[in-house]
């Protein structure tokens, strides 16, 4: 008679040495690939401090703190920009930029801004523009400062700024970011007007172009927030590893959440009209989670080149 229990046993301690063994190449196959761009490392101890630091590192509390202060800053730079559109003299500049909106924002929570955007379209209200500016560049300061303030509880790192040099550097990325954000959509509507006027085939190398320069525009914004968002950052180059991870990561994200959203979320249908702040607020998580993931792999790459 067969001996079930001794066979199990068998089968439990196979399987051990099957990992213990698949464990033990992997290691070693790590540990011999070593790159130029790890100042001599391997990519094992790359991985090794990488996967430390998220794990010590806190990333889902430190990625809700981001979430929150860059969605309280969102919408009083996004109705600053919105107060600006009546004062362009540019024929349908206001459908392209909310073309635009559209297209750097989920689809529904797009549609949730179409009332707003109606309302600020039809009513110049300059008093609301300057108000709307000094209180926007303060909470933008906030969201900036408070990201620094994550990256700043990251677990590699040892050394931080004071709280008042580290505010002036969050007001100072906030003003290149505005600027940054103001010429992208200045350049993505030129883009849509010239789609609109252009032949067929000229068009579907144009809107590649647009495409091409919304990822460069991406992979400029995190560069700015890695490269003064700690001391650490300006030891290695503007475009770092960091922020390229992390646009990758945003186009992976955007891509993917969409589909979500538009095959098996039903927010709308639960929720009503909030349901399009709560996709909103998801897609901020999510991304604030990717930009962690870059911070951490800058991080770990300024260790390895100081060893």
């Amino acid at each position: 008679m067969i001996n079930l229990t001794y066979l199990k046993q068998i089968f439990f301690l196979n399987k051990i040495e099957f990992f213990y063994s698949l464990k033990n190449y992997l290691q070693k196959y790590l540990r011999s690939i070593k790159l130029e761009i790890l100042y001599g490392f391997s990519l094992h101890d790359l991985l090794k401090l990488y996967i430390v630091g998220i794990f010590r590192g806190a990333i889902s509390t430190r990625a809700s703190s981001i979430s929150f202060s860059f969605f309280m800053a969102f919408f009083p730079f996004l109705l600053f920009v919105l107060n600006l559109i009546p004062f362009f003299p540019i024929e349908n500049f206001d459908s392209l930029f909310l073309d635009f909106l559209q297209s750097l924002l989920p689809r529904d929570s797009a549609v949730f801004f179409h009332e707003i955007f109606l309302d600020i379209n039809e009513n110049k209200r300059s008093g609301l523009l300057s108000t709307t500016f000094i209180f926007s560049m303060v909470l933008i300061g906030n969201g900036i400062n408070s990201i620094f303030d994550c990256f700043s509880g990251s677990y590699h790192v040892e050394f931080t700024r004071s709280f008042f040099k580290q505010y002036m550097y969050a007001i100072l990325v906030g003003f290149i970011l505005v600027f940054i954000m103001l010429v992208a959509t200045s350049v993505s509507i030129l883009f849509d007007l010239l789609i609109q006027e252009a032949k067929y085939y000229i068009s579907d190398l144009l809107y590649f172009l647009k495409y091409i320069f919304l990822v460069g525009f991406s992979l400029i914004v995190f560069s700015c927030l890695y490269f003064f968002g700690s001391i650490q950052g300006k030891n290695l180059k503007f475009i770092s590893p960091g922020s390229v991870m992390t646009t990758v990561l945003l186009l992976i994200s955007t891509y993917f959440f969409g589909l979500y959203i538009e095959n098996f979320a039903s927010y709308n249908e639960l929720y009503g009209s909030i349901g399009a702040l709560i996709i909103m607020m998801i897609y901020i998580w999510i991304n604030s989670i990717s930009l962690i993931l870059g911070f951490e792999l800058n991080v770990v790459m300024y260790k390895l080149k100081n060893n």
